[in-house]
């Protein structure tokens, strides 16, 4: 009997710990609202997350077109940059409320078949609300080096620190040199007896043969000129190869002439009509 007494207040105790442990659980309903909200902070966050990438990757989709867009136009492509930034603001400088910071810039790349590489430094001292900067070191490596025209260009903009004029005079170079090029073969191509390139598809020069008049040869110099400006712009002369007796027997001395009579005919028809007139009075000669 006691057995039996003994055995249902252990089976009591159980019950009452049972319960006990059942009160201090949530309710169904309590559990199912908090977890939701759980769940609903976690997705809110994702999706802003998400959001975040897809606004990010749109941006940067958005910056590769438009870097793309200014590389066809200009013809510059950057494949290199590196940016190192110094303060040099001074506890006295601090105390006046000025502000100098120097930034070290260092970037390669190509406009065209030109390759170079810019070193250069900007100072900017901020007083207050006036900011101003100024470039204090400029180094240009340009490559390859055949281009001569550019190596006095070059070493004014070193000079200078002149950057807006490095790559507006840079970019109009390239086109006339394209130009210039163009124009040659055009020519080469439609009188392959007559017009020869001695420096090939690349050359400044451009040779005019009489087939019919061994030693007759008129020579097209082409030149790149760069001004103290950075202002481009070609420069055409005239050059005449013909023999000694040639030049006896012009008593009109249209041989002398025909340098400064080539520069008037360029002014009026333009650089491709000039040289094409050029080419078919030494063929109708022949």
């Amino acid at each position: 009997m006691d057995a039996r007494r003994a055995e249902v207040r252990a089976l009591e105790a159980e019950i009452a710990a049972l319960q006990r442990a059942c009160s201090e659980l949530p309710a169904p309903w309590e559990g199912t609202a908090r977890d939701r909200k759980s769940f609903q902070e976690t997705y809110q966050s994702d999706t802003k997350k998400c959001e975040s990438s897809k606004d990010l990757k749109s941006q940067l989709g958005h910056l590769k077109s438009e870097l793309s867009f200014l590389s066809t136009l200009t013809g510059f492509n950057i494949r290199n940059y590196a940016k190192q930034t110094e303060d040099l603001t001074t506890t006295e400088m601090t105390e006046k409320g000025i502000k100098k910071v120097l930034q070290r810039h260092r970037l390669s790349g190509n406009c065209h078949m030109v390759t170079f590489q810019l070193e250069f430094q900007i100072l900017e001292i901020q007083a207050k609300e006036n900011l101003s900067s100024v470039i204090t070191e400029l180094n240009i490596i340009m490559e390859p080096t055949e281009y001569l025209e550019l190596s006095e260009f070059v070493s004014r903009a070193e000079e200078k620190r002149d950057l807006f004029m490095f790559f507006r005079s840079l970019h109009f170079f390239v086109e006339w040199y394209k130009c210039r090029k163009r124009t040659f073969k055009h020519f080469k191509e439609k009188y392959p007896d007559t017009v020869h390139l001695p420096e090939g598809s690349c050359s400044s020069c451009m040779e005019i043969r009489s087939a019919r008049r061994p030693g007759f040869e008129l020579v097209i110099v082409w030149r790149i000129q760069i001004d103290e400006e950075g202002k481009v712009s070609p420069k055409l002369d005239l050059l005449t190869k013909v023999p000694q007796r040639a030049l006896e027997l012009d008593k009109n001395r249209v041989l002398e002439t025909a340098p400064q009579s080539f520069r008037t005919l360029l002014e009026v028809l333009g650089i491709e009509a000039a040289l094409e007139s050029l080419i078919k009075i030494t063929l109708c000669r022949e």
